[in-house]
């Protein structure tokens, strides 16, 4: 493997990380223009993204597989392109049922990144833990930038420059990474740059269970928070800072901004102590944030949401870690297209809990008690992973974690 090679997939891994964050997180905000202009209820557009938000859950076990049977780079390629192809289509949209296929296109392109994108980053870096966390500020910069970008572009031109100006971009970027390919100057490989000893059986099926658990939680707080941030905002910081959509999308990128280097400090900790407590840790602190947060309003809640909103990513690079080192490497984009089923596959839920919250009247009072309810559960499943040196001193040739 070329160090060349090694240092651009990670690079393209990174900017995957934004542009999947940018193009999955538009049409949160971009629905509020399409709640004036289309003159339709938002609990009735809000829905239009199910089944994208969805196939970027449910096609990511075949994407992984892929990856890990045919090629990372060039399945990378491929999301790119489908990704991008879906947004240029959302914004060529007619009415709700054009909208809603082309927003499906779009999730199922999004689809491939996780899976494949993650576990090529592992593969390709030394410092995982550095790499994770650097990998996650693009992520996080990707879901900060949405929101403005989505207000900005709708505000200065209209909601379907919005979508198709980020998505010509992302086919763009999969041109380029094609053609490295095709030089040969970005290439695949075959096992870790890093290898790791291998877990027993017995760590590997506890830390299944335990993961599964706190996945499927923190994919749903993930989720629910996500899209609930640009009404919410507009509801309760519309005074604030000015009810139109781009001032609302400034103030959702200014939370994730402010958030984004959360992943890179979790990723510095996860180099330096245990993994497990520092999983933990960061569960357990979001419990008290998302009960507090539900009752405020003005500028407090900007405070108190921010932070929340860093307490969550702040634990991101740990899961992805821990569930890297119980899974053998040519395995491992079908382990994190399984972790997607469930992080992801929660998507259509939080967006319809949202929906029928909202709907009901009821605001997003409840949905944040909810939401710290499971924080707790997932803290609790957390408490349930092997011990850091049970993982370390497991036989090498334990079954269960070939690291080729």
């Amino acid at each position: 493997m070329s160090s060349l090679s090694a240092r651009l997939s990670v690079a393209f891994s990174c900017v995957g990380h934004a542009v999947m964050h940018v193009l999955t997180a538009l049409y949160l905000t971009i629905v509020l223009g399409l709640v004036r202009d289309w003159s339709m209820p938002y609990e009735e557009l809000l829905p239009l993204w199910t089944a994208g938000s969805l196939l970027v859950g449910l096609g990511a076990p075949l994407a992984g597989w892929l990856g890990d049977r045919w090629s990372d780079a060039r399945m990378m390629v491929l999301f790119f392109l489908l990704t991008g192809a879906g947004a240029v289509a959302a914004g060529l949209s007619q009415g709700t049922l054009s909208l809603g296929v082309s927003l499906a296109v779009l999730g199922l392109g999004a689809s491939i990144y996780h899976p494949v994108g993650l576990s090529w980053l592992v593969k390709n870096a030394t410092n995982r833990g550095q790499a994770m966390g650097v990998l996650g500020i693009f992520g996080s910069l990707g879901i900060a930038a949405a929101a403005v970008v989505a207000g900005g572009l709708t505000t200065a031109i209209d909601w379907r420059a919005a979508f198709w100006i980020p998505g010509v971009f992302s086919i763009a970027v999969g041109v380029l990474l094609g053609a490295c390919v095709a030089a040969g100057i970005v290439q695949d490989v075959g096992r870790d740059a890093r290898p790791q000893p291998a877990p027993a059986h017995g760590d590997v099926v506890r830390a299944f269970i335990a993961l599964s658990v706190t996945m499927v939680c923190a994919g749903l707080i993930f989720q629910s928070t996500v899209t609930a941030m640009p009404k919410w905002f507009e509801e309760r910081l519309g005074g604030f800072a000015g009810d139109d959509v781009f001032s609302i999308g400034g103030l959702v990128t200014l939370v994730f901004l402010i958030a984004s280097g959360s992943q890179f400090i979790g990723g510095m900790l996860c180099d330096r102590f245990p993994l497990k407590p520092v999983y933990v840790l960061c569960l357990l602190v979001q419990v008290p944030l998302l009960v507090f947060v539900a009752d405020l309003s003005g500028l407090p809640l900007l405070v108190v949401a921010t932070i929340m909103v860093f307490a969550g990513s702040l634990q991101i690079p740990a899961e992805n870690l821990l569930l890297a080192r119980y899974t053998p490497a040519k395995y491992r984009g079908t382990a994190f297209g399984a972790k997607f089923v469930l992080s992801f596959g929660v998507a259509p839920l939080g967006v319809q809990v949202v929906a029928w919250m909202y709907g009901l009247g009821g605001g997003f009072y409840w949905l944040f008690v909810a939401l710290g309810a499971l924080a707790a559960a997932a803290f609790v499943a957390a408490l349930l992973l092997p011990a850091e040196r049970e993982a370390l001193t497991a036989p090498v040739a334990a079954p269960a974690g070939a690291g080729d």
